[in-house]
């Protein structure tokens, strides 16, 4: 696990690499995994989960987003950027594709996974050259056309986010009149950012009380859930 430089159209940025240990998930080549991170940022927890998908055998590399002025510049422009479904952000996670995509030790089959605003991005990416997409609780477009030609997805929602009614349900009716193959689930005890563990301190039980926080069924449900349909869409 270790520190990776990405090229992208506006200059290098930052990200973190990890890569399957070979006496666990046997010789390379292995397929690939972006994983973009949520509205907070570069945190431990995104870092963790880069990690574990390479324990599960794909080599992962997770795009520091925010790499060109940090989270209090930057958070406005790539939220912006997800509402338009253009911008910088967009090469940054395609650079992150090919960065894999390219290596010797990749199948050049890669797949992108995000949470909450990575969630979007995630989804967003799907018809963009990427083989399945598993967003997290991530915001669903109004208009389907934007997803035609979208790879297989894989999608998580927790019920008790109220920031997200009725999302699960709108993408299913997407993906199903698209014909994209898709596994959507929405948890019923599980809120906004249940598969993350972060670091928010005081912030903790008022979040909690919002419908935020982490739920372990529901994320390790999920978890199983994702890296099944990587496997079978990017092995």
């Amino acid at each position: 696990m270790t520190a990776a430089t990405i090229p992208s159209s506006d200059g290098d940025i930052p990200g973190h690499l990890a890569v399957p240990y070979p006496s666990i998930s046997g010789e390379p080549p292995w397929p690939g995994v972006v994983v973009v991170h949520d509205a907070f940022g570069m945190t431990d927890d995104s870092n963790a989960i880069t990690d574990r998908f390479a324990a599960d055998g794909f080599l992962a590399v997770a795009p520091d987003l925010y790499a060109r002025g940090g989270f209090a510049r930057c958070v406005r422009t790539v939220f912006g950027q997800l509402s338009k479904g253009s911008g910088q952000a967009f090469d940054d996670i395609e650079a992150a594709r090919r960065l894999l995509a390219e290596r010797a030790d990749c199948t050049g089959a890669v797949g992108v996974v995000g949470f909450c605003m990575g969630g979007g991005f995630a989804l967003l990416a799907a018809p963009r050259g990427f083989q399945a997409s598993a967003p997290y609780y991530g915001q669903v477009p109004d208009d389907e056309a934007v997803l035609d030609g979208a790879c297989p997805v894989v999608a998580s929602f927790g019920a008790k986010d109220a920031t997200l009614k009725g999302a699960a349900a709108k993408l299913e009716s997407h993906l199903t009149e698209l014909g994209v193959p898709h596994d959507v689930k929405e948890y019923p005890d599980a809120g906004h950012g249940f598969a993350n563990r972060l670091k928010v301190g005081p912030f903790g039980p008022l979040l909690r009380v919002a419908g935020f926080g982490y739920h372990e069924e529901s994320a390790e449900d999920a978890w199983r859930r994702v890296t099944t349909f990587f496997t079978e869409h990017l092995r």
